[in-house]
């Protein structure tokens, strides 16, 4: 059963569960995601059920935490996850999104962000870290935006393209 987590006045954020397995099909597969984020190779619905298990479910219920499903307040129609997530290669949460590319320019991502950002005190967080491709201007834009700043450019894993780092304090 999923769990609300924040509100805004547009937008519901409340952790994944497997019937969100569609949605998260479709989000990993959309265009905006494959350029910027990366195949996931998740192709059917069942491995979509299995990387909302292994993924933010899993997360959630080890650390508090996690990618939570961002949905229209009015209609319950999901857009986009946003959250907190703590990856293998960084030494610090960061805050992590995607959205389905039809909801995007529409001010979604900044209200979930900040919405997001505004709850890492309340987990004990001092600092929350962000990454993104360097050509992903509207990300770069939005981290700016939401107050994040720019730290340095850093490669994850050897031989990977390599991406921005930004930081907040709180």
């Amino acid at each position: 059963m999923p769990l609300d987590i924040l509100a805004t006045p547009r937008l519901r954020l409340r952790t994944a569960d497997r019937d969100d397995a569609d949605f998260y099909l479709a989000l990993v597969n959309d265009r905006g995601f494959l350029e910027h984020i990366g195949d996931r190779g998740i192709r059917t619905r069942e491995d979509a059920v299995q990387a909302l298990l292994d993924g933010p479910i899993a997360m959630q219920d080890v650390r508090g935490h996690s990618l939570y499903v961002v949905e229209l307040k009015d209609s319950g129609t999901p857009i986009g996850m946003c959250g907190l997530i703590k990856r293998e290669t960084l030494d610090g949460v960061d805050i992590g999104y995607a959205y389905l590319a039809r909801y995007c320019g529409r001010g979604y991502a900044y209200e979930a962000g900040m919405a997001v950002l505004a709850l890492a005190p309340a987990l004990g967080l001092k600092r929350v870290l962000a990454i993104t491709s360097p050509n992903n201007l509207a990300s770069n834009g939005l981290l700016r935006k939401m107050g994040m700043r720019y730290e340095r450019f850093v490669h994850l894993v050897p031989g990977d393209a390599g991406s921005n780092l930004y930081s907040m304090e709180f």
